[in-house]
Parts: C-alpha cells; structure tokens; sequence
C-alpha cells in the first residue's frame, strides 16, 4: 500500500522522487539551440529580414562617429556621456566653411539631439524586435507624401514627356537593371529619397521654324506672337507647332494648354452628334492580358527604389538629409543654403550638388526667374561630371536637365542632353522616345522617325513610340499607314499616350479614309476629357466658355464691328479684287494640309494680333476701317485675311486650335450655288455684303462645287466672353 502511494505521487521504487534526468535535459538543451541555429540560418539565408536597412536607420543614430551604433552611442544619446565629434573628410582643396555655415549646422545637430533623446528607445525597441520581413519606413515618408507635387496631366498636354510628372514617376520606379560600373554602387541604399523638384507651372512651346532656330539664344516673351498661325492641323508639318513657349518672364499667371485643356462645358444637344451612343466599351484601351514575362520583369524593376547615394555621400548621409528635409518642407532658401554648405564642404558629393541643383529649382520657380532657372540647369549639368555618381541619379539629373532647358526654350540645347543620355544609356529605349520628341520640337521629324523606327525595332509593342511614329506618318502624308501606329499606341494605355492631339489626328486619318470608326474616337477622347464635346474638339480651351457652333452678331456682342463690315462690304472687296488681279499675286496657297482637292489661297492682313504693314499698303482703307475694333486686331489668336476658294476644291472636316475666338466671314463674291459651309451639324451659305459667325473650334467643312471662284473676308474676334486681363495674357495662337 505504501509503494501504491508512493508511486502515485511520482516516487521510484527506490523510494526518491523522480525528474528530469541528466541526459534528458541536455537532449532539450540541444534540441532548442539547434532550433535557433536553424531559424538564424533560415532569416539569413532566405533575407527575411533586411539587416543593411535596419543599420542604416541605426547608422542615423551614430553619435560618437564610429560608423555604426552601440551601447556607447545609446549612452550619448541619452545624456549619460558626452558626445564626441570626429574630424570630417574634407578634400585638400576644399577652402574653409564659412561661420554662417558652421552656425546652421551645430543648430541642426542640437536640434536631431533633442528629438533623438526622445525617440531613441521606441526605435531601439522598434528596430531590434521587429519581425521578420517586417519594413520600416523612414521618417521622411509622411513628409514626402505631403510634398508630392500635383500633375495634370496630362502628359504632360501634348508636352515633352520630361514633364515634372514623368520625372517624379523617374525618381519613385527606377529600375536598377541600367548601372555603369564606374558609378554604380552595388550595395547602396536609397538612403535619402527625392520627390523630385517642386513642379513648375505647365508650359508649352514655341511653334516658328525662324522662332526656334534661335530659341538657345534668348528667352522669349511668351506674348511675342509668331510668324504663322498655330493650328492643330498645323502639327502635320511641325511637332513643335502644337507648343506655346512659356518662361518665368512673364509675373502674371500664364494661362497654358495644360490649364486650358480642363474644359468642364456641357455640350448643348445640337453639339452632340445624332446617337451619342458609348464607344468605350468597343475600344479596348490597355495593354492585352497575355502580358509577356518581359513585360512582368519590367514592373518589377520599376518597384525597386532608385539608388542615389555612393558610398562617400552615406557617411554624410546624416547631413543630407537634414538639408532635404528643409526643401521637402518648402524651406527653399533655407535648403539651398545648406546644401551649397555641403557642396563648399564635400566638392566630390553626387547627393549633395544634386540637391542644390533641385534647390535651385524650386527657388526659380517661386521667384519666378529665368536667371536661377539657368543656374540650377547649370548645376544639374555639373553633377554629372564628378567622380563615382550612381547611375540613377545622372538619369535624374539629366532628365531633369533637358526638361528645363526645354521650359525655357533652349530645344537644341536639351537635344544635346537628351544625346548624351541615349549614349550613357543605351539601352533604355524611354530615353530614345525622349529624344524623338527632341528632334520633333525643332522640326526634324526625319531624324525623330529613325529614333522611332530603332524604339520599335528593339520594343514592337512600345505604345509611346507608336503613337509618335504615327504621327510622323500623318504629318508626311501616309494617312493609312499612321492608323494602325496611332490606333495601336493609344490601345496600349501606356504613359505619354493618353494625349488629345493623339486622339485628334487618328479621328482625322479615319475621316479622311471615309471610316466612321472617327467618331467612335472622337468620343473616346471627349470622355477622357480632351475634348469639349464630340464636334469641339480645340485643344487649346479656355474653361466655362459658352459653347455654341452658330452666334448671330447681338449673342457676340459686336455689333458695331459687324454693321461697319457689311455697311463697307463693298469697298473691302474692291481692294480684294485688285490685290487679285495683280500679276504677281499676293495670295498664298493654302498650306495646312486641309485640302482633299482643288485651289485655296489667302492674303492676311493681320496674324496673332500683328499687322502686316506691308499686306494692308495693299488695301489700305481696309486696314484703316478695321484699326477702330481691337477685339479683331488685337485678337491674338486669331488671323484677319482674304480668302478665295475655286471651283472643285473640298476642305476636310477640321478644328480650329482654341475655343477662344469666334470667326466672321464676310461674303465678298459669293456664286449663286454650289458653295456652302457646315458647322457642326448644321450647313450655311454664304451671301455676298453679309456676315456668318461661328465658332471654328467646331468640326466644321466647305464645298466649292460653283463654277467660278468664291471670296470672303475672314476676321477673328476674342470669345466675348473673356476678360480683359485674359486678353491680355493668353499666348498667342
């Protein structure tokens, strides 16, 4: 009985209670440790955790300069032993920083010290015990959020695709696939991320062969209007037409397409075409789901942070990013201060004059000045040439470079930037699409399709270089070659191709093929937003404007314009007639490519608000009947011109540029039938001492099947409804 008790309570039979034995002990002993080594060897092994991020943020809290972070740095950073500061790497060249400089840096440091006392034990515990895989973010990440800089658009509108929102998806989605060897640094870290410069205002540039010519030699007034209309037909013959040069000159608000493009009018019944019916669902618009697995690499690549710091600019990374923390915060003068401190200090620092350059930047644009424009382009260009920079930041930096140097004009100077980053950078086929659009803003579309044709050698499916390639084609006049280019670019949704000129001009090619599939894209693109309705289809738009195809002279509110011009009808014809009958004719053909057959010339008396002194010697009193109304003359969107038409001729259906004028013609020598003009949906005629009005932002075609010749006096007036200070500073078109 007693050994029964015994043994229940866990005793031998040699009567001693028994445990864990020696042997058993040391068996859970190892077991447990060889766990341990194995998980150790499996977060290691499989990178569960990221030890190189975890130290760099640790490497923020190094406090007595030994390059990593301990218990004696702990030990600093809460008070309990006095920090130490080690003597900085400075070049033997470098000249001695000045005491304001010196100033502004101890404060910063007694500044981290405060906070970093503060926050050191949440991060120890946050940093030490986090889980595996488990990502960190820096603490700048809410600030950059903040300082995101807003984009349009547009795509960059019709604008160069260095628009400030094709660099800030640059500097986020870099792939790491393209490094140098000389300046790439494999084990580097994006340490201090950039959000790119604070976005300028939307631009646009200048159009004129003779304007761009010189276009490195000076900086335009961008209300300096041009030697020829700007039309969107016009980018048949010039990619560079379609674009505004805008700068910093100007102090008021430059109103651009960009800005212009976000037309909220609801098209009236009769602006809608017969069954407005929903073309989207029968235009597949985005890539195909059989995407390749190169295409998957791709978007992998592009998650991957870009890599701007070498190895030097991480042992000041602490400074760094205290300098870019002020410009994150919009501190500009502050930042540019600090980081030309660093540059004084650290001449062979990438990061550092990178981050002056984007100073630079952001304070132009806030005063506004051409001048620190120059000077941050200038610094953008010298981060290139030091040693060691990392190939992602020479893509930002020349990027950035070209796009700047496009802002203010300099085209040919930013093709030279956009060459040598095709040179640095073969195989990156986005900066030859880059460079494509160089060559078309100067005017060179047979060097920009050769850059195209390699593009789509090397990626066939690249829906950038399509839609460009095809436009290239249209502006030669191959209309069914272009379709199938513009039709598969836009399909493919990729960046850069959702533009409204793109949706125009493959409206147009189908139009003048007889496909009615036009105004399935017609429509497409007015959902998208490019378009104000499916018949006003401007590019170039003043928001909140009424929006009508016919006006009558009381709904315009110029009357006295109209009375004087049907009360003279006859005296402006007569000196039509004898310009005509010139034996060396002043009437110039038609050259805009609208013509699908027959004569059209013209005579202008007055373009983008400029008279023709030489034109109006011709016609003198004409000129001088015309002086006492500005909202014609000074009309600098608009054109005052004869224009005969002959027998035989038919005008494809077209738009004008911009919804902010109105068009009068004045019936001068009219047949009795055959000539007539549809705007819209609604087709006129013309009548000799009388005056139509509409508005040519409208799709809008002409008929010349008279057996003599029609002529009619053309005057353009501002959009009734613009203000003065509008009028004023619109660029001209």
């Amino acid at each position: 009985m007693a050994d029964d008790t015994e043994t229940k309570h866990g005793g031998g039979k040699n009567g001693k209670k028994e445990g864990l034995s020696g042997s058993s002990f040391f068996t859970w002993f190892m077991v447990i440790a060889l766990l341990g080594v194995w998980t150790s060897v499996a977060v290691v092994w499989f990178e569960l955790v990221d030890y190189e991020e975890v130290l760099g943020k640790l490497g923020i809290y190094d406090a007595d300069g030994d390059g990593d972070f301990d218990v004696e740095d702990a030990k600093v950073l809460l008070g309990l032993k006095e920090r130490s500061v080690p003597a900085q790497p400075t070049p033997e060249s470098e000249e001695p920083v000045q005491s304001a400089e010196k100033s502004y840096v101890e404060s910063e440091h007694k500044t981290a010290d405060i906070e970093l006392e503060e926050e050191i034990q949440s991060v120890l515990h946050e940093a030490l015990h986090s889980h595996p895989g488990e990502r960190h973010e820096d603490v700048d990440e809410s600030e950059s959020d903040q300082w995101q800089v807003k984009e349009e658009t547009h795509g960059e509108t019709f604008e160069a695709p260095a628009t400030d929102d094709m660099l800030r998806e640059f500097e986020t989605e870099i792939p790491e696939a393209y490094e140098t060897p000389d300046s790439v640094q494999k084990d580097a870290d994006p340490v201090v991320e950039d959000t790119g410069a604070v976005e300028s205002e939307p631009y646009e540039i200048p159009a004129l062969d003779d304007y761009v010519a010189d276009m490195e030699e000076r900086v335009s007034d961008p209300d300096t209007p041009g030697d020829s209309e700007i039309m969107p037909e016009d980018t048949m013959e010039l990619y560079a037409e379609d674009r505004v040069h805008e700068d910093y000159s100007e102090d008021q608000g430059i109103e651009s397409k960009q800005t212009e493009d976000d037309v909220a009018i609801e098209p009236e019944e009769s602006e809608k075409p017969v069954k407005a019916e929903d073309y989207s669902d029968d235009v597949q618009v985005g890539k195909s789901e059989k995407e390749t697995e190169q295409d998957k690499a791709e978007k992998a690549k592009k998650k991957k942070k870009p890599k701007l710091l070498n190895k030097f600019d991480k042992t000041i990374k602490a400074e760094l990013d205290a300098a870019e923390k002020l410009r994150k915060k919009g501190k500009v003068e502050e930042a540019l201060r600090a980081f030309e401190a660093l540059v004084n200090r650290y001449p062979q620092s990438p990061r550092a004059r990178y981050g002056k350059a984007q100073s630079e930047d952001d304070l132009a644009e806030k005063m506004r000045s051409n001048e620190m424009l120059q000077q941050a382009i200038n610094t953008y260009d010298e981060v290139v040439s030091l040693p060691n920079v990392p190939s992602d930041l020479i893509k930002l930096s020349l990027k950035r470079e070209a796009d700047r140097q496009q802002f203010l004009g300099r085209m040919r100077g930013s093709l030279v930037t956009l060459q040598k980053l095709v040179q640095l950078f073969p195989g990156d086929t986005s900066f030859k699409n880059d460079l494509g659009v160089g060559y078309l803003l100067i005017g060179d579309n047979n060097n920009a399709k050769k850059v195209y044709e390699e593009v789509l050698s090397l990626a066939p499916n690249d829906g950038f270089a399509k839609v460009h390639y095809g436009f290239i084609l249209k502006a030669e006049n191959k209309i069914a070659e272009s379709i199938p280019y513009l039709q598969e670019g836009l399909e493919s949704g990729d960046p850069g191709t959702d533009d409204g000129r793109f949706y125009f001009h493959l409206g147009d090619a189908l139009q003048r093929m007889g496909d009615k599939e036009a105004y399935k894209w017609y429509e497409l693109g007015y959902q998208r937003g490019h378009f104000a309705s499916v018949w006003q289809r401007s590019l170039y738009n003043v928001k909140g404007l009424k929006a009508q195809p016919w006006w009558t002279a009381r709904e315009t509110g110029y009357t006295e314009l109209v009375k004087s011009l049907e009360k003279n009808w006859k005296l402006i014809r007569d000196e039509g007639l004898a310009v005509m009958d010139k034996k060396q004719s002043l009437f110039l053909p038609e050259d805009e490519n609208l013509r699908e057959k027959g004569d059209w010339s013209q005579f202008t008396l007055w373009q983008q608000g400029r008279k023709n002194e030489n034109a109006c010697k011709s016609v003198p009193k004409t000129c001088a009947l015309l002086e006492r109304f500005p909202e014609a003359t000074g009309c600098r969107r608009g054109q005052i011109k004869y224009s005969i038409m002959h027998p035989g001729t038919h005008v494809w259906p077209h738009t004008g540029p911009t919804n902010c004028r109105l068009r009068m013609h004045l019936g001068l020598v009219i047949p009795k039938e055959g000539c007539r003009i549809r705007c819209a949906q609604e087709d006129r005629d013309w009548e000799e001492g009388k005056v139509l009005i509409f508005d040519d932002s409208f799709e809008h075609e002409v008929w010349q099947d008279a057996e003599s010749y029609r002529l009619i006096f053309i005057v353009d007036v501002w959009h009734p409804e613009l203000t003065a200070q509008q009028r004023r500073t619109l660029p001209a078109i």
